[in-house]
Order: structure tokens, then sequence, then C-alpha cells
């Protein structure tokens, strides 16, 4: 992607410490924007990966941030705007990922999973608006495959998501016309290589034949962040049509 895209920009990135949202924060970095990420543990990654973005020559900020909190998520959005004056794209990726049979999940693990992956993009995109209808800005939620499937194994996920992706409709409509709202849906994504044999089932079962990168979800939220305003309330399946099967 060229340096230029989203150069002057601000952006974001909620859970970009590590793993997909690490990728993501890097991305927009690398397309020319200044981009905060938030961390609730992770202070040591947050910290690598906000250096990282500056060895590209960009702005970087790493915001202690529990996004289930209306006071913690008006924190962070307040430390981005004093750091970089602005705010353009909004990318909602902190989640919780959890594999519990239907049957065994507790009210606790029910609420936990929806407290980040439902209410946590609310709570960010509500505080953020403001700041991106000034903009003309961006939301892009991280939703997954399994808010378009069911996996019997992952039922409080999917439901979160599924959720998620009906929120991303409805603030396309609520936020237009100055604010385009979309999702990107992951299916299987390859981070965690003691994963072999599962991992290669799934490519098997991809028709792609392989199995998705943290890069490929990156380069569809960046598709995001610089398309035309007028794509807004679209869920792209980022998995190498894994769910056509």
């Amino acid at each position: 992607m060229s340096t230029q895209l989203l150069s002057g920009k601000s952006a974001l990135v909620t859970g970009g410490a590590r793993r997909i949202g690490r990728a993501l924060a890097l991305a927009l970095g690398a397309a020319g924007a200044d981009v905060a990420i938030t961390y609730r543990t992770s202070d040591s990654e947050a910290a690598q990966t906000a250096g990282e973005i500056e060895v590209l020559g960009r702005q970087a900020l790493a915001l202690e941030c529990d996004v289930r909190s209306e006071t913690s998520v008006r924190r962070a959005v307040e430390a981005t705007l004093a750091k970089f004056r602005r705010l353009d794209v909004l990318v909602n990726n902190a989640a919780i990922f959890e594999t519990v049979p239907l049957e065994s999940i507790t009210l606790d693990q029910w609420d936990a999973v929806f407290q980040t992956n439902t209410r946590g993009p609310f709570l960010v995109a509500r505080e953020a608006l403001p700041h991106l209808r000034a903009t003309n800005g961006r939301i892009i939620n991280i939703g997954s495959l399994g808010g378009i499937q069911p996996w019997a194994n992952h039922a409080h996920y999917c439901s979160s998501k599924a959720a998620l992706h009906m929120l991303t409709a409805t603030m396309a409509k609520a936020f237009a016309p100055q604010v385009s709202v979309n999702c990107v849906a992951p299916g299987w994504i390859e981070l965690d290589q003691s994963l072999g044999k599962a991992a290669a089932r799934f490519a098997a079962k991809t028709p792609m034949q392989r199995n998705g990168t943290a890069e490929d979800v990156a380069q569809a939220v960046l598709f995001f962040a610089t398309s035309p305003a007028f794509i807004t309330g679209q869920v792209m399946a980022v998995d190498g049509g894994l769910g056509l099967t």
C-alpha cells in the first residue's frame, strides 16, 4: 500500500498490542497514519508495537484501556485526541475468544465475552463518534466467520460476533452520512504454530488451500479505511472461501 493513502490522518486500534491487532496497527502506520493502540494487560507488547510504528516514521501512542469500562474508553479517546488532534479511523479489534461446550458455558463466561466483543465496540464508537464525524471518518469492526456460521463449542463467541455484525449495520445507518461503518470477518487465521493438525485440517477444507494470515485481515481493514465512503454497512468475510464449505 502507498504510504500516502492515510498521510495526515490518525487511527485508534483497540487491542492493538499483539496478534491480529498488532498487524492492523502496523499496516495503518505503513499507510501513513499516526496510530494509537489500546491494551489491557500486554504492556510490553504494546510498547514494542508502538516503537515499530514510530520506526515507520509515524507517531504512536500505547494506551492502557479496558473497553468494557465507559470511563476507561473515554480516557483513551481523549488521550488520542490530545496527541493527534484528530481521529479518522477507529478499528474495534479487542475481543475474547473462548472454546467451551454450549451446555458448559457459565453466566460469567457469557457476560465476559459479550462485554468485550459487543459492548466494547459500542462504547468506543460512541465516544469516538463526534471526532470521526468531524473528519468524515471510518469505523471498522473486527467480526468473525463465527458470527456468520454456528460453531457448537463457541456459542457465546459466535453470538457476540453476530451481534457485532448487526451493530455494524445499525451504526452505518445511524452515523451516516459523515461516518462509514464496515466489518471485517476473519475465518481461520493462523497465528499459533502449535495448532499444526487443526491448522492443516482447516487449510484442506478451504477453497484457497491455505489458512489466513494477520496480513490478510490487515489488507481488508486498509481497504475499508481508504475505499470510497459510499461503501458502508458491509461485512467482508476474509476466509479464503471457508464459509462456502
